[in-house]
């Protein structure tokens, strides 16, 4: 048997983040990866030094867009992530607005609901496991409850527990993560999580127009076998590739995501189907395609991070938030009226 070792790394049980790693888990290939990587690692690591010289702020640009798009290094994440998202400039307008949440009224079933969540979310992290110390299970219930009651018209839903504890693993600062999550919810993502999650829906749908643009044959696919949208791609929208995609490839995800918004979803979601389109296309029969798009989530193409990311600014070709903006806007329009 292998050694069990904690402790993060290459080569132990659990990730960097506290993840454990599946019995599966592919060491060699990840080890060989993760030494190419480490160069890239470093060699940005040094190129962010110099962009931020000691300082904790930072102005948006072409540069600083190009900069985050090739992965911002995991000790300037939560800055970054704070001031492009303007998470920063609303957490220091309302000061101590936080902790008057955690201290008001309480609504006793949006309450029970995250406790409930509690032992579900990221049962394979040894730090929000109930013996952990500082264990994080209590600092996810406090942002989650703070923002159920922030923000009202959404309350709290399944999905939300995922992002709020990557944010909590990231900034390790719970207020922080309440803001973060504020950017996403409430500005980023448009109408995800409320109740009738028609910003999810017309998404979806928008992701199946792009795909009739740019990957025809798979959209023919889905039609010809009456596969609908949601069935294969909601997870993807509702927990923004967590649990999907390996965590590094995740980060480097939502680096971006915090500076130019949604459409990096889009950009991702046609990538890993344009990429695999002769794959998806074996597919001969229902549960056949819903299987294969469980597996393009997987393997080396989605590990090496780094050539992935690259990826996802070529191989869709162009994405104006134009185009983007007018298929949801048919896509809603469409979705209201079957109501």
């Amino acid at each position: 048997p292998r050694p069990v070792r904690l402790g993060g790394g290459r080569r132990g049980r659990v990730d960097p983040y506290g993840f454990e790693r599946p019995d599966d888990f592919d060491y060699a290939s990840y080890e060989a990866f993760f030494s190419r990587y480490l160069v890239v690692l470093t060699r940005r690591a040094i190129k962010w030094s110099k962009l931020l010289k000691g300082k904790n702020s930072i102005q948006k640009s072409l540069k600083v867009k190009r900069y985050i798009r090739k992965g911002i290094p995991n000790e300037h994440r939560a800055l970054i992530w704070m001031i492009v998202s303007g998470a920063q400039t609303n957490m220091e307008q309302n000061p101590g607005y936080y902790h008057r949440l955690l201290e008001g009224e309480k609504n006793d079933k949006l309450v029970e609901a995250i406790k409930t969540d509690m032992n579900r979310t990221f049962p394979d992290n040894i730090k929000f496991r109930r013996t952990a110390d500082p264990c994080l299970q209590h600092t996810l219930y406090n942002v989650l409850v703070a923002y159920g009651h922030h923000n009202k018209a959404v309350g709290y839903c399944q999905g939300m527990n995922f992002i709020a504890g990557y944010l909590i693993l990231i900034t390790k600062n719970e207020e922080e993560s309440f803001w973060l999550l504020d950017a996403l919810i409430g500005r980023i993502l448009p109408d995800y999580y409320s109740p009738a999650m028609m910003g999810l829906k017309t998404d979806q749908e928008v992701l199946g127009e792009l795909v009739k643009l740019k990957v025809p044959a798979v959209a023919e696919l889905m039609e010809r076998h009456g596969v609908m949208w949601t069935l294969v791609v909601s997870r993807w929208f509702i927990c923004l590739f967590i649990d999907i995609l390996p965590v590094e490839t995740v980060l480097r995800i939502w680096d971006c995501l915090f500076y130019e918004g949604s459409k990096i979803i889009f950009r991702v979601a046609l990538t890993l189907i344009k990429q695999h389109q002769a794959f998806i296309l074996e597919a001969t029969n229902f549960p056949d395609i819903c299987d294969k798009f469980k597996q393009i989530t997987k393997g080396t193409f989605v590990t090496e991070c780094h050539t992935f990311m690259q990826k996802i600014f070529t191989e869709p070709g162009t994405l104006s938030m134009t185009t983007i903006d007018k298929l949801r806007e048919t896509c809603r329009e469409k979705l209201l009226s079957q109501g």
